[in-house]
């Protein structure tokens, strides 16, 4: 029998519920401990999934400092990726953590030195990734029949999708969340088309990004209780989009929103020089396609379309959560590489920053990647 992998989860929220219900279908891990800034939180946790042996604490240091750990989980909100991230590779621990990877540039890049000088695993939590219909595109355009990729239309989002509640607020405020749907479902639909053409390195970016929903109180009238208060908190985005220059030629023009007047932005497209590939958009990001993609090619002279079928998947491999969570204790395990690397997501990330500060300068930038 294998040793079993000792696992901690830092920050208890929301987004921790998905990780934990993932852990605890596997018999190859324990989960020995937790910490949460928010006193008794990570014991109510514990206890509500049943695993009341686990240590608690109030900070990520002392967990780490205390206990002898293969990995963690860092589901903290996003302003707070960098410091545990950072501060578990230093004790030798290897990292499963939340998207967006971060705000900055800046806390990335430290991020992916932190992993450099360790040794150990930083890999992102992009469940997206393990879907078969995902990867399906990823094979259409690896096989050559679009030919050379030069335009690329991609987002999503939600008609009215603002993720906040009365007592649930750090989406939206700047302080903790630092972006809004540009880095929450963002991150996601570019990683879907830039993960299929190998992730070329982003070169310029033109962006915008707005806020006229989130900052509306009548856009909570009947859900919220204070929908005042909860307008004046939104310091974020909830529309953005942008065009983009990649190496290699490529144009891709991105748009995503939490609320708009519109089911969708549209569908994602990707135009080659042999053949185009429809993929039919979700009425709210859900780590799939939205239905059978099509193909666009000619054929001695006639223009054919060629249904992709969806794919399924079968009980016994899981839901893509299992996956992710998965492909982190295999590399743990087998010492490697990163299920989701870093220096994909990075360029990721670039664009995202890219966007932010092009809004703020009203402007095309170029897009600049540190050196790790």
């Amino acid at each position: 029998m294998e040793k079993k992998l000792k696992i901690g989860i830092i920050g208890t929220g929301g987004i921790a519920h998905s990780h934990m219900r993932a852990y605890l279908r596997r018999d190859d891990i324990e989960i020995v401990a937790g910490c949460d800034i928010v006193p008794g939180k990570a014991k109510a946790f514990f206890e509500e999934f049943g695993v009341p042996s686990a240590r608690c604490y109030e900070s990520h240091e002392e967990m780490l400092d205390k206990e002898e750990l293969d990995g963690v989980s860092v589901c903290t909100y996003n302003c707070q990726h960098a410091a545990p991230t950072i501060y578990a590779l230093d004790k030798g621990v290897n990292v499963l953590l939340e998207k967006p990877f971060s705000v900055t540039m800046e806390e990335a890049a430290d991020m992916m030195r932190a992993e450099k000088r360790s040794g150990k695993i930083l890999t992102l939590g992009f469940q997206p990734r393990f879907d078969k219909n995902m990867q399906q595109i990823k094979r259409i355009v690896e096989s050559g029949e679009l030919g050379k990729i030069y335009y690329i239309q991609t987002g999503g989002g939600r008609r009215r999708g603002i993720p906040v509640r009365d007592d649930k607020t750090s989406f939206i405020e700047k302080d903790t969340a630092g972006v809004g749907a540009l880095g929450d479902i963002g991150c996601y639909s570019l990683d879907m088309v830039l993960n299929a053409i190998g992730y070329p390195k982003p070169l310029t970016v033109s962006g915008f990004k707005t806020a006229y929903f989130g900052t509306n109180p009548e856009t909570y009238r009947y859900k919220v209780q204070d929908p005042e208060r909860i307008a004046s908190l939104f310091g974020v985005d909830d529309f953005a989009g942008a065009l983009i220059r990649l190496e290699g030629d490529i144009i891709l023009d991105f748009r995503i929103s939490w609320a708009m007047n519109l089911n969708t932005p549209g569908d994602t497209i990707i135009l080659g020089t042999k053949g185009g590939l429809r993929i039919p958009s979700t009425d709210c990001w859900n780590g799939t396609v939205g239905g059978p993609m099509t193909i666009y090619r000619e054929v001695a002279g006639q223009s054919m379309e060629m249904q992709v079928p969806i794919l399924s998947d079968r009980p016994e491999e899981g839901n893509l959560w299992d996956r992710k969570v998965g492909s982190f204790l295999a590399a743990i395990r087998e010492n490697g590489p990163a299920p989701v690397p870093t220096s994909q997501i990075i360029k990721n990330q670039a664009i995202i920053s890219g966007i932010a500060r092009s809004a703020e300068v009203g402007r095309e930038v170029e897009i600049e990647i540190p050196e790790i």
